[in-house]
């Protein structure tokens, strides 16, 4: 069972805000604070491609396919969570980080794992694949403790 003990970080990512918290207190009473917010302005993929699909000719007479168009949006937030690795790799090196748990939506917790550098790696203590961006502080505190207790 993994404890989330005093100084242990918790990152709450999504793939366009990470919260980068601190427990302050010990692993009966969590107390996390907020010590850094990290935020990409992302907007609708609709409102990022102005083109229409790319064309190209088959093989048969006068037939032609289009081309699957960019999500630049999906593109973005993946390039958020390569981010997200980068600045959690800084900070381990630097020792701000000795304990780290990392929730996250699935896909991007995916994505962050592909990115994590083994001195991240070292330290990471509990992965969470839910959303919690958009929660309160308390009850992202239950929930990590819950999944944590479960794992």
């Amino acid at each position: 069972m993994t404890k989330l003990t005093k100084e242990t970080w918790v990152v709450i990512a999504d793939g366009e805000k990470a919260l980068f918290l601190e427990n302050m207190m010990d692993a009966q009473d969590p107390n996390l604070v907020v010590r850094r917010i990290d935020e990409q302005d992302n907007p609708p993929d609709s409102d990022q491609g102005t083109d229409k699909p790319g064309r190209m000719a088959d093989g048969g007479p006068g037939q032609r396919s289009a081309f699957d168009e960019t999500d630049w949006h999906q593109l973005a937030k993946m390039r958020f969570a390569d981010d997200l690795a980068d600045t959690l790799f800084k900070m381990v090196h630097q020792g701000r980080i000795k304990r780290l748990v990392i929730a996250a939506a699935p896909r991007i917790l995916g994505e962050i794992r592909q990115s994590l550098h083994k001195e991240v790696e070292a330290v990471l203590v509990g992965e969470i694949d839910k959303t919690l961006t958009n929660h309160p502080i308390d009850e992202i505190e239950k929930i990590v403790m819950d999944e944590l207790s479960d794992a």
